[in-house]
């Protein structure tokens, strides 16, 4: 995993993350696995939003094009 995908790689910009209603709050939990979780939480089943991968895209591209100067 690089330095990009490690900044990213979190509950919150997976595109499995949710919500559920449980006693009238809002639990965030993985919608994929059924588990509860917080969205700083990190698992290896990671996959990213869309969004989010076009951050590290565009990072990933920045980060290139000042290498070549």
């Amino acid at each position: 995993m690089d330095k990009i995908e490690n900044h990213y790689h979190h509950c919150a910009s997976c595109r499995h993350f949710g919500f559920r209603e449980q006693d009238g709050k809002k639990q965030p939990m993985c919608t994929r696995l059924g588990y509860d979780t917080l969205p700083h939480y990190q698992f290896n089943c990671w996959n990213p939003k869309p969004r989010v991968k076009m951050a590290m895209q565009k990072k990933r591209r920045k980060m290139l094009l000042n290498r070549k100067k």
